[in-house]
């Protein structure tokens, strides 16, 4: 192996190892993405070291690479096909109903996470309520709902366990017009790929991580509107599951999910809502990009 090789190829481990372990800590879905694609390149290029060592190919270097390059791709795409196949046959509602958390976990402890809130109280932004809703098997996503000093502004703080424990924060800010539309701004994660309803105006930004820069792309929003905003005067818990439950009939109605009569045979997604599921995921993944929602 060249030296040149060899030194990069350690110095990529170290680096990979290290921001793995530092997002084992902050679970940032922005921190993920040099990691999936540092893991990737590697991958390409330990395997045609790997072909170059054993003579297993009587292919060039570069040839190889790209050949795993495309390999780890395809291998990636059909397990995120079958990731997408499983979360339509499970249990797992995909809009679920929210009830009040009385529990008192609303809001973990740690100390990046009880900055936001120092920083919520810091601009004159009030606590509204607490909810929940479960996911399937135990595990529950966790809201703080807040109003703004006015009441025109409504922001959910959602706490989303990871797989390892950790807890990434992302925010959903809600405003609603007297023009009849509802505008959301949020820096979800989480690939989606159905539809909303067409008096919503969605814009999602998830390299937006901090709440600051994502309270002032809403307001940008607004006021590029030119629309005079509403006081909110719906309870959180109850908008929130009676925009659950139209969601889930609208994208029935439009073919994202199957009626309920063919769910138990063939789960919740169509095919057209898997793909979608899909290629949206691809795009969160690795360049950060969510779907366009209008």
């Amino acid at each position: 192996m060249p030296e040149n090789l060899s030194l990069f190829l350690a110095s990529s481990v170290g680096v990979l190892l290290l921001l793995f372990y530092i997002n084992l800590r902050v679970a940032s879905p922005m921190l993920a993405l040099p990691i999936r694609w540092l893991r990737w390149i590697l991958f390409a290029i330990f395997a045609a070291q790997a072909n170059e060592q054993f003579a297993i190919l009587d292919r060039p270097f570069w040839a190889v690479a790209a050949a795993a390059f495309l390999l780890w791709f395809l291998l990636e795409s059909a397990f995120n096909w079958l990731k997408v196949s499983a979360i339509s046959l499970s249990p797992m509602p995909l809009f679920p109903r929210y009830v009040v958390n009385s529990s008192g976990d609303e809001w973990p402890t740690q100390k990046r996470l009880l900055r936001v809130r120092d920083w919520l109280r810091d601009n004159r932004f009030t606590h509204v309520q607490a909810l929940k809703a479960e996911l399937g098997g135990g595990i529950w996503l966790r809201t703080s709902v807040y109003h703004n000093h006015d009441d025109t502004l409504r922001l959910h703080v959602l706490f989303v366990p990871q797989e390892n424990g950790a807890i990434t924060v992302c925010f959903s800010l809600t405003t609603q017009t007297a023009g009849g539309r509802r505008y959301v701004t949020d820096n979800l994660y989480i690939p989606f790929g159905g539809f909303y309803p067409e008096s919503w105006r969605v814009e999602r930004s998830p390299w937006r991580r901090s709440v600051l820069g994502l309270v002032a792309r809403h307001r940008a929003r607004l006021e590029a509107s030119g629309e005079n905003t509403l006081v909110w005067d719906i309870n959180p818990i109850d908008d929130i599951n009676q925009q659950q439950q139209q969601m889930e009939l609208i994208n029935t109605e439009l073919g994202y999910l199957l009626r309920h009569a063919d769910r138990e045979e063939y789960g919740k997604i169509t095919p057209e809502g898997r793909f979608r599921i899909w290629k949206e995921a691809w795009l969160l993944d690795y360049l950060g990009i969510a779907g366009r929602y209008s």
